[in-house]
């Protein structure tokens, strides 16, 4: 439920109901997470806030109370630095459609005030994905120690988010049923709950066998638990312990900085297109349901090709232009 401060007093009796229903509107007719059920619950918040001040009910926004909103989220306090960014924006704009198409549903509005970003002209700057070179990625992977219990498991898991293209949701969800290591893949469970299966290379189905044979034992230490990856204690490891592993080995193994586990799966699409791979593979390798997701990898490596060019051709440069 939205945590609501002391400015959201609003008068519309329903409204508790309401975004309970859409909550569950979410999570069962969506299909959305608990985690992303509860970022479109906090997207909302703003806008209940800003409602509320205005002395407007939902069901009686116009188009120019929209705009008011759009205007007032750039310089809203609540905001980062006295102001939301515009993806921010794009965002809860995105949310909101959501919500009233929701609220058209269930017959509390008869047509959806929401265009899209695009009607609003609302443009977001496309910032390309950080990933690694293939000699970071090959120190970043490598650098865990196989002599010990932790390095054995942090080995096989940046392996498998390097070697699969893995999110870091579908790493942690995995349980060792999910691995089929004798067809050299893993049935992952990704957005939505949607199946597919993820292929690994023999580095990885080496990794996951030797953590699993030598390793996960003795994590485990006679607990019943079903979980791939465990931390000291037998239990499930968390998200936050993959993320600080991944900046810790990206940060020894003198790899750049600001690495996360999204940077390995940016760098397993990315190398998979440098190496010829077609775009509608790459989309199904990474569970996209659009290939315009995808195709943000094309730009990547178009850029990385500009670059070698600028750099390495010898009519490339201005100094030969007058040669």
């Amino acid at each position: 439920m939205i945590e609501q401060s002391n400015t959201l007093q609003t008068s519309d009796s329903h409204l508790e109901s309401l975004l309970q229903q859409y909550k569950h509107y979410l999570q069962g007719q969506m299909n959305r997470s608990i985690n992303t059920a509860r970022i479109y619950l906090a997207d909302l918040r703003p806008f209940l806030i800003f409602l509320n001040d205005n002395n407007v009910k939902i069901n009686q926004l116009e188009r120019r109370h929209l705009r008011q909103y759009l205007a007032w989220l750039s310089t809203s306090a609540l905001g980062a630095k006295g102001g939301y960014a515009r993806v921010s924006v794009a965002r809860k704009l995105v949310v909101l459609r959501s919500f009233y198409r929701f609220l058209m549903q269930v017959g509390f509005v008869h047509q959806n005030p929401i265009p899209s970003s695009r009607t609003l002209n609302i443009k977001v700057d496309k910032r390309l994905p950080i990933f690694l070179s293939k000699d970071e990625a090959e120190r970043m992977v490598t650098s865990p120690s196989n002599h010990t219990t932790i390095g054995t498991r942090d080995r096989a898991i940046l392996e498998l988010l390097y070697g699969a293209g893995l999110r870091l949701s579908e790493l942690h969800s995995l349980n060792v049923e999910h691995m089929r290591l004798s067809e050299g893949c893993v049935r992952v469970i990704g957005k939505g709950s949607k199946q597919r299966i993820a292929y690994i290379g023999k580095p990885a189905v080496t990794a996951i066998k030797a953590y699993c044979s030598q390793a996960r034992p003795l994590l485990l230490d006679g607990l019943n638990c079903s979980a791939l990856f465990l931390n000291r204690y037998g239990k499930r490891l968390s998200k936050r312990s993959v993320e600080k592993l991944v900046t810790r080995y990206a940060s020894c193994s003198a790899t750049r900085p600001n690495v996360h586990p999204h940077t390995l799966r940016h760098t397993f699409a990315t190398h998979l297109l440098e190496g010829g791979a077609d775009l509608r593979v790459v989309q199904e390798l990474l569970g996209h349901a659009s290939p315009v997701t995808t195709q943000i990898y094309t730009h990547i490596t178009q850029n990385e090709a500009r670059k070698v060019y600028l750099s390495s051709h010898p009519r490339a440069t201005r100094r030969n232009e007058n040669a």
